[in-house]
């Protein structure tokens, strides 16, 4: 169960517990309504009405009843680079899907994550934060309850994540950095495929050149929106496909057999302790391979 106290202070006299918990714990009227609904909220230990007002040293709880996802455990590969009580972030491999769909009902990270739950004793439901493509590799980040959900989503709305990957691109990119600021939308509502549209999301992705190959770029990119297949529409858009992409023009099987896109870095500030986040993940080795292929 996740919980969070917080004990009124002398400077604080007057306050109501609704004017405690926006004050100290930034939750949004959404968290703050199903606090109520669910009598998540106690003042020394009572259940009490949000209007109740507060005196020095009494204490303010929330606390979150724990939830459960029903996906069937799968014994898939969960490599955990951080985690504590409120996040988990996982180095997710190529070839699985993030979330059961109507193509993909099984076999997909969600599936192991089910499993690595019960194997640590562990009990919440699986909220992801970002998603990542079947075939992009890296950093994927699962919030264990709604509250950090929703708080790193509003970072994220806010352009207050940081969010890098590495990608070997087909072409020889001459420039050594650049802005991809082209609005991103869905051409065939029945087909996968986004596309450059005018009438798209406003999207921007920068690139920072590493290392130039004879028929190949190795580019790191960040995000400063996050649309479905962004990295890949873009680069596709600037004439410089990810190499293995095989939706967007890049497709290359006798160097790669998937995108060679991986999700290398991401920071945030922890919804609950305050601290910065900041997590890397290495290079996986068919990128590693390919990067050598190319040299």
């Amino acid at each position: 169960m996740s919980k969070w106290n917080y004990t009124v202070k002398p400077e604080d006299a007057g306050y109501t517990v609704k004017d405690i918990l926006r004050s100290h714990f930034s939750f949004s009227s959404r968290m703050m309504t199903r606090f109520k609904l669910n009598d998540c909220i106690t003042l020394n230990g009572e259940a009490v009405k949000v209007n109740t007002e507060t005196a020095p040293g009494d204490v303010v709880c929330v606390s979150l009843p724990d939830e459960r996802s029903h996906f069937d455990p799968e014994n898939i590969p969960i490599q955990p680079v951080y985690e504590d009580d409120d996040i988990l972030i996982i180095d997710k491999p190529a070839g699985f899907v993030v979330h059961p769909t109507k193509g993909h009902p099984a076999h997909t990270i969600a599936n192991g994550l089910a499993r690595y739950i019960e194997n640590t004793g562990q009990s919440f439901k699986i909220r992801f934060v970002n998603r990542l493509d079947m075939d992009t590799s890296g950093l994927l980040v699962i919030a264990k309850n709604a509250f950090c959900q929703e708080c790193i989503a509003k970072q994220a709305r806010e352009s207050k994540v940081v969010k890098k990957y590495i990608a070997v691109v087909c072409g020889v990119i001459s420039d050594d950095t650049g802005l991809i600021d082209a609005p991103i939308g869905r051409p065939d509502p029945e087909k996968a495929a986004r596309g450059v549209t005018a009438s798209g999301h406003p999207s921007a992705t920068r690139f920072t050149v590493l290392e130039r190959f004879r028929n190949a770029t190795l580019v790191e990119l960040r995000l400063e929106t996050g649309r479905t297949h962004q990295i890949r529409v873009h680069m596709s858009h600037i004439g410089h496909p990810v190499t293995g992409d095989r939706l967007y023009g890049g497709e290359n099987v006798l160097l790669i057999e998937r995108q060679a896109l991986h999700a290398c870095f991401i920071s945030f500030i922890h919804p609950v302790n305050g601290g910065l986040i900041e997590v890397s993940a290495k290079t996986p080795d068919d990128i590693l391979g390919l990067i050598e292929k190319l040299r």
